[in-house]
Parts: structure tokens; sequence; C-alpha cells
């Protein structure tokens, strides 16, 4: 069965030549975990669908000298490639390649040569941690760790190494770390082994326009904190500001909705003076049925007013809850045979005008006067008649 563990790069050596030299823990004893699907895929030992499984390494396998040797001269690969690494595709995987093997206290440590310029930039970018690629029988059952942990299956032995593969995040953990020194191993040429150096301390760095002196930790570490408060202070007044102004623009948009709704509603408001007559005759209408079912009407009462007034002295408390629709469908079966005088607006004929006291004596006057101008056409009456 094939299998993919994981370690982490520290305090590399680089060559004369721009190569990368490492020594790193590979593996180490105690429990690892793999999803159902890795240890279990054809679901024979009930394993497959579950999430996790606990895995025993004991120092036997791990250290088994056969075991760790068939690393040596494997090659070092950017992640794990999807086949098995051999001669046929080496040349397309191939960024390095392990140069010894041998026990670190508990763990499995490799002297590793990454030779490719590109790799080399991914490991100083961040991808330190290291995944062994190698293939092992398992032994299904129940299993204890040296802590009392439960496995469900043992690697029983390791039966070859493949490749080991430099990625962002492994198996194992930061545990398995590069020493500070350097490993010789019988398998790493002594011409190569002299060409190794110390990388040179960078003395200061230039971050923001600012140049910060690196050789004083104290320091530097001081001056990042700094620029990192500086930058998450800006970003949330950035983030604050932007949400004011999304705030109010919003705001904005619902003020002009509102007034728009609030000038269509006044025009929808202002009725017309057909709409006038007809409330009036609508108003006169019910105020009538309800006077003719002895109910009292008061001019401050509307249409709804006189309705409920109506269906209240005709119900009672019955209708106590009811609602509007419900008291002008209830007033409109108790109205329904009502007879109502004629309420419609009545013409009232040619204007009759109206004369004041004043106007009448002036009136007066003017007709006695019309009589004496004209006495003198109507012939006097003799004594004798």
């Amino acid at each position: 069965m094939y299998f993919a563990d994981s370690l982490t790069l520290d305090a590399p050596r680089r060559t004369s030549d721009g190569y990368l030299a490492v020594r790193a823990r590979a593996a180490r004893t105690g429990v690892y975990q793999y999803t159902g699907r890795e240890v279990d895929p054809e679901n024979q030992h009930g394993l497959r669908d579950q999430a996790i499984v606990n895995v025993l390494r004991d120092a036997e396998t791990v250290f088994d000298k056969a075991a760790a040797h068939s690393f040596i001269g494997k090659p070092v690969t950017d992640g794990h490639p999807s086949v098995a690494v051999n001669a046929s595709n080496w040349r397309d995987h191939a960024r390095g390649t392990v140069m010894g093997a041998l026990k670190d206290g508990e763990y499995l440590a490799f002297d590793l040569l990454l030779t490719d310029a590109s790799a080399i930039a991914k490991i100083d970018g961040g991808n330190r941690q290291l995944s062994n690629g190698y293939a092992a029988d398992l032994e299904f059952g129940d299993f204890k760790s040296a802590d009392g942990t439960a496995c469900q299956a043992r690697q029983s032995k390791i039966t070859g190494g493949n490749h080991v593969a430099f990625l962002k995040f492994g198996r194992a953990g930061s545990e398995c770390a590069i020493k500070d020194g350097f490993a010789v191993c019988d398998a790493l040429p002594s011409n190569i082994l002299d060409t190794l150096k110390t990388e040179k301390p960078v003395k200061t760095m230039l971050i923001d326009g600012l140049t910060v002196d690196m050789s004083n930790a104290d320091t530097a570490i001081a001056t990042v904190q700094t620029l990192i408060a500086a930058r998450d202070t800006a970003t949330a007044q950035v983030t604050d500001l932007t949400g004011k102004v999304s705030t109010l623009t919003a705001e904005g948009q619902t003020k002009d909705a509102k007034i728009t709704t609030l000038e269509q509603q006044v025009k929808d408001a202002k009725p017309t003076p057909a709409q006038l007559r007809d409330a009036g005759k609508a108003l006169l209408l019910t105020a009538g049925r309800a006077k003719a079912l002895g109910v009292t009407v008061t001019d401050a009462m509307d249409e709804g007013q006189i309705m409920a007034a109506t269906v209240t002295a005709k119900m009672g408390d019955m209708s106590k809850e009811w609602t509007a629709d419900q008291i002008a469908a209830s007033f409109a079966v108790l109205t329904k045979d009502t007879k109502v005088d004629d309420q419609e607006v009545q013409p009232i004929g040619s204007p009759v005008v109206t004369l004041d006291a004043q106007t009448t004596l002036a009136d007066a006057q003017r007709k006695a006067s019309e009589a004496r101008r004209n006495a003198w056409k109507t012939p006097a009456t003799s004594a004798a008649a």
C-alpha cells in the first residue's frame, strides 16, 4: 500500500552552485492518521467510510535498516506526483535527491540535496514541509500505541521508498524539522560537501520605505509589529469609511424612493370633483339607511363610523372584534331592504333676488316721483261731478 508522510524543512545550507542541502526528520514512531479511503479503499475491513483511521508505526518498522536505505538515491519532488516516480518519468518530477538516511532519536532523518532553482524558490517561499512517498504492508486489527491510543491498523513493513515531496503542509506536522547542522553521510560526495557554506545574514531590510536593522532581533520585531499595527489601523479605517459610504448611499436611495412614493401618494390622494360628488352621495345614502333603522347619525361621523354604529346597534357586542370589511358586509345585509328618501342633489332653479329694506324704500320713492311726473296726463275731475 502506498503512503505519504511529512516533515518540515528548516535551517538549510547552500552550496556555491546555489543548491540547497538540508537535514530533515523524515518520519517518526507513533500514531499516524489517514482517511478510511486511503487505508481501506475496497472496504475489505469496513473502514473505507471512516473520516479518520489511526495507524500505528512502531520503532521496529520505522527504523528497519532496509526500509530506511530504500529512500537513498530517490528523488525529491514538488508535491506528490499522481504516479510513482521511475526511470521513465524521473526527468518530469525530480527536483533533488535523497542523499542519506539515519536514526535521529525517535525520528528517521534524511539528508536532501535540492538542485532545481524553482523548487528552491518555493521552499524559500514557505513550502517547507516534506512528505514521504513509499509502499508499506498494513496489518488490520486492534492495536495500541505507547501512550494508549487505540489504532485500527499497523504498518508491519515498509517495502520501499519512492520519493520525498516538499509541500505547504504534510501529515507528520512541524515536529519533523531540519537541524541546524548538516549531516555527513556516505552517499554525499566530498566535493559537494566541501562547497557547503552558511548563508550570509541580511543586515538590513527595506519595509514600507523604512530600513529595518535585521541583525538586532528585538528592534526588527518591534519595527515589524509597528508596521503591522499601522497597516491594521489603516485597513480598519478604510473598511469603516467604506461601510459608512455604503450606508449613506443606501440611505440616500431610500429617501429618494420615499419622496417619489409620497409624491405619488399625494397625487393619488387628491380627489377629482366627480370623486367628491360620488363620496358625498355614498355618505348620504349610508346615513339615510342608518337613520331608516333608527340609528342616530351626526355630522361628525364618516361612512365607516356610521356603518359601525348601525351594526353595533343591531348586533350588540358580537361585532366588537369585527374588521372593517366584516362590518361593511353586515351593514349591507342589515340595510338591504331599507327605503331611503332620494338623496340626490336637486337643482334649486332660477336665482331669487331678495331686496333688503333700503332697496325697497328707494324703489317706492322712485315709483312716487314717476307718478307725480305723469299726473298731468290724467284729466282733473270736476267738483260737480
